[in-house]
């Protein structure tokens, strides 16, 4: 995208604030604002990428891990200051099972059969695959005693510190063997100051446009049909992570097929292991969100870290398997449908 593209992305945010007010018809306005979150994604993702380029490997990682998934971060602390919990679980569930599914699927079925190092694939997986459970423990409140809301300290609160802990040291871990292997990075496109401008630039605009899809999330439901949780969990999901889908398929179909499995199972750590921890105790400044997936969420996530586990545990990957995600993903939007 060129850098003219990149700011036509930034005139989508106040196009979508204003539909808002302008059109009563929520078919419009939601599609509109979801839409416009799918380049901001990227803008926020490229601003993010060039400034790294300018601070070297290990605080370019740091960044990556901080802005990278800043639309799933905005759209669910708008549905917390709303109430809409249904809507934070979806849309946190919809990127995890997008990214560990749709994304690595498509990726496998674009770069085709091929070797990827194991270690890194394996080490996203650990880290979503230790969520997961966690998870389960945080929803015993509702399980037992079918009390969604209930028991939130005593439950949330230390498995959102866990994950936080763990996913500190791994990234840690990883900025430092960074900068023992002394790389230079890939040489910058943009100055760094004109990174960060169109970094908070973009961010502005992420924010303004989350608050109009969660705004305007419930009416489109309603309209449609649909639930709530489906919406967030498909649409919601896909456009805030638009960002890496396009960056991992692509990157496969340039012949980098490790760097895409590489982009698709690292963002889905990043929300299983920090995203969705910050929600739940960023939400105490708000509204206490209790981290109360439910049965058929659980085994959705837990189904999509098995299948992708298949998939890429012997460092050997096929257009088959990634065949075999997709079709596991529809499995999961079926789900979704039900839930």
């Amino acid at each position: 995208m060129t850098a003219k593209l990149a700011w036509a992305a930034l005139a989508l945010a106040p196009l979508a604030v204003a539909v808002r007010f302008a059109v009563s018809e929520p078919a419009v306005v939601f599609p509109i604002a979801a839409a416009a979150l799918m380049p901001l994604a990227w803008l926020v993702s490229r601003a993010t990428e060039e400034a790294g380029h300018h601070t070297g490997p290990a605080i370019g990682g740091l960044l990556n891990a901080t802005f990278g998934n800043v639309p799933e971060l905005f759209v669910a602390l708008f549905a917390v200051a709303a109430g809409l919990h249904d809507v934070v679980r979806g849309s946190l569930t919809g990127s995890i099972v997008g990214n560990l599914l749709l994304v690595l699927g498509l990726t496998l079925l674009v770069g085709g059969r091929g070797e990827c190092e194991r270690r890194p694939l394996l080490e996203s997986l650990a880290l979503v695959g230790l969520a997961v459970p966690l998870f389960a423990v945080a929803a015993l409140p509702h399980f037992l005693e079918h009390d969604r809301d209930g028991a939130v300290a005593a439950y949330t609160v230390p498995v959102a510190l866990a994950l936080l802990a763990v996913y500190a040291v791994v990234t840690v871990l990883e900025v430092r063997s960074e900068l023992a292997k002394h790389e230079r990075g890939e040489p910058a496109e943009w100055s760094l100051r004109r990174a960060l401008i169109v970094l908070a630039a973009a961010m502005v605009a992420t924010a303004l446009v989350s608050e109009t899809i969660t705004g305007s999330i419930g009416d489109f439901a309603e309209t449609t049909g649909l639930s709530e949780f489906f919406v967030s969990a498909v649409v919601v999901a896909l456009a805030g992570n638009a960002a890496e889908h396009g960056a991992a398929v692509v990157a496969a179909a340039h012949g980098e097929l490790e760097l895409g499995t590489d982009v698709a199972l690292e963002s889905t750590a990043q929300v299983a292991a920090f995203v969705v921890p910050a929600v739940a105790l960023l939400s105490f400044a708000i509204e206490p969100l209790p981290l109360a997936f439910s049965v058929g969420e659980l085994a959705v996530l837990a189904g999509a870290v098995a299948l992708a586990a298949l998939a890429v545990a012997h460092g050997h990957v096929t257009r088959a398997r990634g065949a075999a995600l997709v079709a596991g993903y529809l499995g999961a939007v079926a789900v979704f449908w039900f839930v």
